[in-house]
């Protein structure tokens, strides 16, 4: 699939459960990188993303015929846009779709500065937000065994 066929548009409360089951699948490959079935995106529940939903904004990338195959979630805290749970089917992946759905919600909010995290082992998150102009400026052991690394970006775009 061309990902130029596809809508990145604001998710309505509607689409919660099926970018909730997108999720799942799509954070089973995070899980397995470590080794760790027990992440948060893997135990969060319809309610969870109802929440995220209620404070921010979740995109959604819709194929021609309707399917969610990717998002992201946003939400503006004292003047950051911090952006979660960028994510994209296994099979969707490497056609620049995450590329797509981050520089889409960067638009979405009128901020100097974004901020996100990863797991220190998922070296493809790492190499794409680079690749996009954030840094990293910190590290945190969360959990025996899982590293986060967190970045940011400033002068990002605004309307």
């Amino acid at each position: 699939m061309d990902i130029s066929e596809l809508e990145i548009l604001p998710a309505g409360e509607a689409d919660l459960q099926a970018i909730l089951d997108l999720q799942h699948r799509a954070y089973r490959s995070e899980a397995e990188l470590l080794n760790d079935f027990s992440i948060p995106p893997l135990q969060d529940t319809l309610e969870d993303t109802r929440q995220d939903y209620s404070i921010g904004i979740i995109l959604k990338a819709v194929t021609p015929d309707g399917e969610i195959i990717g998002s992201v979630r946003g939400h503006v805290e004292a003047a950051t846009l911090c952006i979660g749970k960028l994510m994209v089917l296994p099979e969707y992946r490497g056609q620049g779709l995450g590329t797509r759905l981050l520089t889409t919600i960067e638009k979405y909010f009128p901020v100097f500065r974004c901020e996100l995290f990863t797991s220190s082992k998922s070296t493809r998150n790492m190499a794409l937000y680079e690749r996009l102009g954030y840094v990293r400026y910190k590290e945190e052991m969360v959990a025996p065994g899982l590293q986060l690394v967190y970045f940011h970006k400033t002068n990002a775009f605004s309307l």
